[in-house]
């Protein structure tokens, strides 16, 4: 049964067909030569901030994670706003997060929580998706929640923090591979606020869709990857399919058989894609011939553009550690450590890539909208995950003495209601279970994970009231996360960009969150 307060919309199916043909490469729908335009315009302006980040790890948790079971616990509320679920003690005198957090509460001193991020548009996926991506408080003029939710944004589209980060410092070293990348999972996740917007496709994200297939049908919700909120792990008479006591296969999301990003259906060796390369170069002299004459610059910045393609191709198909996709390179113990499940291994391929100088890696957690059987599934399957792999991930970072130098930051795009409620108190799975309660979308407060990267740690900003509902100290937009995260990277508060047609736009909308810095 699909819970009716969620739009299907906001949970897209895309296909991960991925073909290359006539140096076009698509991933997960993204057709690469298109994507990987991003130095072409690129305003070569030096930074006017020090930096003290050289890259950024954002992990979005996809559907909204609720502040009651995660960093705001309100143990002292009455158990239809406390939940089912009781605290931990942190490292900080007088913090507490919930039970099922232990690990990130014994490091609470390595990182900081902001407690009163918000939304001013809506509690619905497809609007706050969008603010918090594009680090914005407003729609675009004329732009509803369904012309978002339908991907369907006109031209005033404002650029992903992402996109911005890529037009403003463009890739890190000459790694081949773009500025931002996201992953692990990309089918089903075409959220809005993810693209170029004004500054156009060249500057969008490259999505690489590393997992196994997941074969749920509506995959996305607290499985961690199914709405259906069933769990076929509590009878073993059961099996996969659809009807009556059947299950959907889910099990990829816990022991992903993850895979090296396939180019597609024409396979062409790696020595041939240099050749061409190759070529591609000494024909650059004869393309300065043609400069004259191509006025608009269209051929010369396609040229780029598919070098760019081939060098990701390329760099895709490093043999041994020079691949950062490549999780056969890393120890037993390491993979361990991370978790050997979805997320944990999608935190290792992110510290690979930040090792191989991407600029951004978003790493898209997936299973946060618990409408039902929120309290069951939570301490089954997300919060020890999170837990786990993200510790995993801070402790690796450190020890590699790469936590100084990458900035975290973890959300997601709303909070969820104060009052645990059934969303469809009658309602059942696909198997005839009933579902139990969970709480809705809550847009008024959610909290944020900040580490690294000119981070200062062990801080927790701001204070909600009683049932952690409402802020009642300074509250944060997501203008304020996307100014941090650039005054982290050294974007400067008066840099600009153009669409195109010439007019300039400021890319700050809000301020750093001070107490942070």
């Amino acid at each position: 049964m699909r819970d009716p307060c969620c739009n299907p919309r906001d949970h897209f199916p895309v296909g991960r067909r991925e073909l290359l043909k006539l140096g076009s490469l698509s991933l997960v729908g993204t057709r690469l030569s298109d994507v990987l335009r991003l130095q072409a315009d690129a305003v070569e302006t030096p930074s006017d901030l020090p930096a003290t980040a050289k890259s950024i790890v954002f992990v979005y948790q996809s559907g909204g994670p609720s502040q009651h079971e995660t960093f705001d616990p309100k143990p002292d509320a009455p158990d239809t706003i406390r939940g089912e679920y009781g605290t931990c003690q942190t490292r900080l005198p007088g913090i507490q997060f919930c039970e099922y957090l232990p690990r990130l509460a014994a490091r609470a001193d390595r990182f900081s929580i902001v407690r009163t991020m918000r939304q001013h548009y809506n509690s619905c996926h497809g609007g706050c998706n969008y603010l918090l991506h594009t680090g914005t408080t407003e729609l675009p003029r004329g732009e509803t929640n369904a012309s978002i939710t339908r991907n369907q944004i006109g031209g005033h589209a404002w650029p992903s923090i992402g996109s911005m980060i890529a037009y403003s410092k463009g890739p890190r070293g000459d790694s081949g591979l773009p500025p931002v990348i996201e992953i692990p999972r990309l089918n089903r996740m075409n959220y809005p606020g993810r693209e170029g917007g004004l500054l156009g496709p060249r500057y969008d994200r490259v999505g690489i869709d590393l997992a196994a297939p997941c074969h749920a049908p509506d995959a996305g919700g607290s499985c961690p990857n199914c709405y259906s909120h069933d769990d076929p792990n509590l009878d073993a008479e059961r099996r996969p399919g659809p009807g009556p006591r059947a299950w959907w296969d889910n099990t990829s999301c816990r022991e992903p058989d993850f895979h090296l990003p396939n180019p597609g259906d024409v396979s062409i060796p790696s020595d041939v894609l240099r050749q061409r390369n190759g070529l591609r170069k000494t024909l650059e002299g004869l393309g300065r011939r043609i400069d004259a004459a191509d006025r608009s610059g269209q051929l010369a910045k396609w040229d780029l553009f598919r070098g760019q393609a081939l060098q990701f191709i390329l760099a895709s198909r490093r043999p041994g550690k020079a691949n950062p996709f490549d999780l056969a390179q890393e120890s037993a113990t390491m993979r361990d450590r991370y978790g050997r499940e979805e997320w944990g291994q999608a935190f290792l391929v992110a510290r690979r890539l930040v090792e191989a100088g991407v600029r951004m890696v978003q790493v898209t957690l997936r299973g946060w909208d618990t409408h039902q059987n929120a309290f069951r599934d939570l301490k089954a399957k997300a919060l020890p995950s999170l837990d786990y792999c993200l510790s995993g991930f801070l402790d690796d970072l450190e020890e590699r003495g790469l936590l100084d130098e990458t900035l975290v930051v973890m959300c997601g795009e709303m909070g969820r209601t104060p009052k645990v409620q059934p969303i469809s108190p009658n309602g059942k799975n696909a198997s005839g279970e009933r579902f139990t309660p969970g709480r809705d979308h809550w847009g008024h407060v959610f909290p944020c994970l900040f580490a690294g990267g000119g981070i200062q740690p062990g801080r927790v900003l701001g204070s909600t009231d009683y049932a952690a509902g409402a802020p009642v100290t300074e509250a944060y937009t997501p203008s304020d996360l996307a100014a941090t995260i650039f005054h982290c990277l050294g974007i400067g508060p008066d840099r600009e960009f153009q669409d195109d047609a010439g007019r300039p736009y400021r890319i700050y909308r809000g301020h750093p969150i001070g107490g942070l810095l």
